[in-house]
């Protein structure tokens, strides 16, 4: 067990601190840093438009900026995290790092949310849930 908790430490600190220097750059230079390839390419909003700001609204608390950044992939963080917590809880006390049926289906049914709202988002009539500037 010590040895899945010294990866599992290994691999969540490497990703958090991915995530916040990231996030410092970003604050560094006033926004995002990466611009999304395919509304560079397309001019079209995929369902991941807004989540460096809607990350960066979260990390200064404004919720509502969050919201109006990516509202699905808002909403959709606390499933995610708890799905992320009970997988490495699983991990740590068994080895087993495959999603359990019912998260598969849960990530399934995430999937197609995004899928529909990557969609709806580039129909002139659901304009307001295009990423907020």
């Amino acid at each position: 067990m010590r040895d899945r908790a010294k990866k599992l430490s290994i691999w969540a600190g490497s990703l958090l601190g991915i995530g916040l220097t990231y996030a410092l750059l970003c604050f560094l230079t006033g926004g995002p840093i990466l611009p999304c390839p395919f509304h560079l390419i397309t001019g079209l909003y995929c369902p991941g438009c807004g989540a460096t700001r809607m990350c960066l609204a979260l990390l200064r608390l404004d919720f509502s900026a969050a919201l109006h950044a990516n509202a699905v992939l808002c909403l959709l963080l606390p499933f995610v995290a708890v799905m992320g917590v009970q997988t490495a809880v699983r991990y740590l006390r068994t080895g087993e790092r495959n999603l359990s049926p019912l998260q598969k289906k849960m990530l399934v049914a995430a999937i197609v949310l995004l899928v529909l709202f990557g969609l709806l988002r580039n129909i002139p009539a659901f304009s307001f849930l295009q990423p907020g500037k």
